[in-house]
């Protein structure tokens, strides 16, 4: 009788316990929110690549999705606006009182975009498109499109309150095909009367003019000095050979009546050459090499005085693109 009794109330657990579960997967495991996918680096911002166009406008598409483990379950009319508080906290928390160190605000007529978008149930990520304009954009600035996800007075859908999911700090950078960072390690820069030890910059960026023109700042200068827009220097990419694989590069400044701005007597070229990487077939490399020389004068470090520097030596940049893309606009792999 006993054993019938314990076979009993073992048949009975094993009913209970089998139905008491279900397909605890198929329920939702997580809340249904809406998040931007801009992840900031550590200065805050989410660097935003847009083609330079000289004749038209570029669209880059911003991902808006909503997480969980199922399927959005409805139709969600998300509202986005400008997020002008935390470009100003932002731009206190890393440069103080130092203003001309600011990120900008991205002026107006440089974009366009919806004020709302639909994410149709079933769907769990939608792209809202930017309309950019940047033919005559000055890059020293440091432009910034701050965008933010805004209540819903309806209250179809939930905001993440992660700031760096409701937030894009979009850092709008445009670039053609020379743009980008530069190995500088190679380049010597010679203050008059220290020859015997030049200085050197790790890296030089270099900033999108036109389709065939950069600039970069004299030097050992970068963005972060607040008089960088007095030592521009810009380079021209013609196609006019000097042998079979140089062709002639064009320099000059902008301010070359208060810098003192000198073409250097050697000829200024740029080579161009790609390959295929050799382990991963799909992902080509472009290399661009940049030869030449300069002089100029910094006015504006110590007041009263003019420091003379002579600048010499090669940079280069490779650029990888992934073939596999169709859009050579997303191939480059920054």
């Amino acid at each position: 009788m006993k054993k019938i009794y314990i076979l009993f109330l073992a048949i009975t657990t094993s009913i209970l316990l089998l139905s008491s579960c279900n397909n605890e997967w198929e329920d939702e495991q997580y809340e249904q929110l809406v998040s931007f996918k801009a992840p900031p680096n550590t200065e805050g911002v989410n660097w935003t690549y847009v083609r330079y166009k000289a004749d038209g406008k570029v669209t880059f598409n911003l991902p808006l999705i909503v997480s969980g483990s199922t399927p959005n379950t409805q139709d969600r009319t998300v509202r986005i606006g400008l997020d002008l508080d935390t470009l100003a906290i932002m731009n206190r928390e890393q440069f103080g009182h130092r203003q001309e160190l600011f990120y900008q605000l991205l002026e107006q007529n440089h974009y366009s975009m919806p004020e709302s978008i639909t994410i149709p149930a079933g769907q769990s990520q939608v792209n809202i498109p930017i309309e950019f304009s940047l033919a005559d954009i000055d890059e020293v600035e440091k432009w910034v499109l701050p965008l933010q996800i805004l209540d819903n007075p309806g209250g179809n859908y939930q905001i993440n309150p992660h700031k760096h999911y409701k937030r894009a700090m979009l850092r709008i950078m445009p670039f053609n095909a020379y743009s980008g960072t530069y190995n500088a390690a190679q380049f010597r820069i010679i203050l008059e009367g220290n020859a015997s030890t030049p200085l050197t910059a790790a890296q030089q960026r270099a900033y999108v003019v036109d389709d065939e023109t950069i600039f970069f700042y004299a030097g050992t200068r970068d963005v972060d000095y607040l008089d960088r827009k007095y030592y521009k220097v810009f380079l021209r990419f013609t196609d006019e050979q000097i042998d079979i694989q140089k062709k002639k590069l064009e320099i000059w400044s902008d301010n070359a009546a208060n810098n003192k701005f000198e073409v250097g007597s050697e000829q200024a070229y740029y080579i161009l050459d790609e390959d295929m990487d050799p382990t991963r077939p799909f992902l080509k490399r472009k290399y661009i090499t940049l030869s030449l020389s300069y002089k100029f004068e910094d006015y504006t470090s110590v007041p009263g005085l003019r420091l003379q520097y002579e600048t010499t030596g090669t940079m280069a940049m490779q650029r990888n693109l992934n073939t596999l893309i169709p859009d050579e606009d997303q191939q480059i792999q920054w």
